[in-house]
């Protein structure tokens, strides 16, 4: 008569009984991630205290960009080569570094952990826009997959900044999908939303939406208009209820929502430059914003009870991208 089991399968038995799995606490919550990955990891919000951050210092990647103008639009570009400068004078690089440096020291001087890409993919001149390819979400991080040909390749330089760092990568856009950070933003922890733009193409979109809804969080596309491909470009929070939005380039629907859930709007005024909505919340109703903004925005920002800490940033946004465009939070303090 044969045994029901060897010996060796009762004992694997009785092991994996006794040492079972052991699901809980999720993935994302403090008790797992301390002892497994040394930080609590990720965000849920756009505007809790920000811990720690992603960034890249430019460096020697904009040596691609020639004196190459494009007279019918403005700014230097190659279209053959894919690379685009879009000021009306050529790339300071000693000049953004040093704006860039501000920036970093201030943010350290906010208590965030600055953590940088040591070294750009080869030819990414947009490199500092970190924004774009990285997104924080509760647990860890989302590498994106950047649209543009001159940002392809981004995304390797930035995986390998994660992965020193300790910070889990918990999903990468892949297949024919591209998304950019830019196009994302939280609302509160249970509601994000997106554009669905030439930049967050419907597949990219698919993806993203498919990694929230398995943390629980609902997301909202925006249809932005023409070639406008970001909603950091249109919408801002920056307090846990109040968000500065240019209402010119947001649809109604959208509006009509802010406005049901009770989303306190600050209407960026015409006469300011758009960089102006492209800040930074480092904890609620604390921001972040470069030094040109008008009176009008000023007296809004101070009624809503918004505090603004100024930041020169002019020569970095002459690449197409600010103080938002240059950040990847990476942990947030919930709200």
């Amino acid at each position: 008569m044969s045994t029901a089991m060897s010996d060796n399968e009762y004992r694997e038995n009785k092991f994996f009984s006794i040492f079972g799995s052991v699901p809980e606490p999720g993935f994302d919550t403090a008790e797992e991630q301390i002892p497994v990955w040394g930080r609590h990891w990720g965000c849920s919000n756009d505007v809790g205290k920000l811990r720690a951050v992603l960034m890249h210092r430019p460096g020697d990647e904009l040596s691609v960009v020639e004196n190459k103008p494009m007279p019918e639009i403005g700014g230097f570009g190659d279209p053959e080569k894919g690379w685009y400068w879009m000021g009306r004078t050529m790339p300071d690089l000693p000049a953004m570094q040093r704006a860039h440096d501000e920036f970093t020291n201030l943010l350290r001087s906010e208590g965030v952990d600055v953590i940088l890409v040591d070294k750009a993919a080869p030819g990414a001149m947009k490199q500092i826009y970190t924004r774009d390819s990285v997104i924080g979400i509760p647990g860890g991080a989302i590498v994106t997959r950047l649209a543009r040909r001159v940002r392809r390749g981004e995304e390797l330089p930035v995986t390998r900044a994660l992965a020193k760092a300790g910070c889990p990568i918990l999903g990468t856009i892949h297949g024919s999908a591209v998304f950019e950070g830019g196009g994302f933003a939280f609302i509160d922890s249970k509601t994000a939303v997106c554009t669905v733009s030439i930049a967050c193409n419907p597949e990219g979109v698919r993806q993203v939406e498919s990694i929230l809804a398995g943390l629980g969080v609902t997301l909202i596309k925006v249809p932005m208009p023409g070639y406008r491909i970001h909603i950091d470009g249109s919408f801002i929070m920056v307090d846990v209820e109040t968000a500065i939005v240019n209402v010119n380039e947001l649809p109604y629907p959208f509006i009509e929502y802010l406005e049901k859930r009770g989303i306190k709007m600050i209407e960026l005024p015409p006469e300011d430059s758009a960089m102006s909505l492209n800040c930074l919340a480092v904890a609620p109703g604390r921001v972040i914003m470069h030094g040109s903004r008008s009176k009008r925005l000023a007296d809004r920002l101070d009624a809503a009870g918004i505090t603004v800490l100024t930041c020169n940033y002019e020569t970095v946004e002459l690449g197409g991208g600010g103080l938002h465009c240059s950040t990847a939070p990476l942990i947030r303090d919930p709200v």
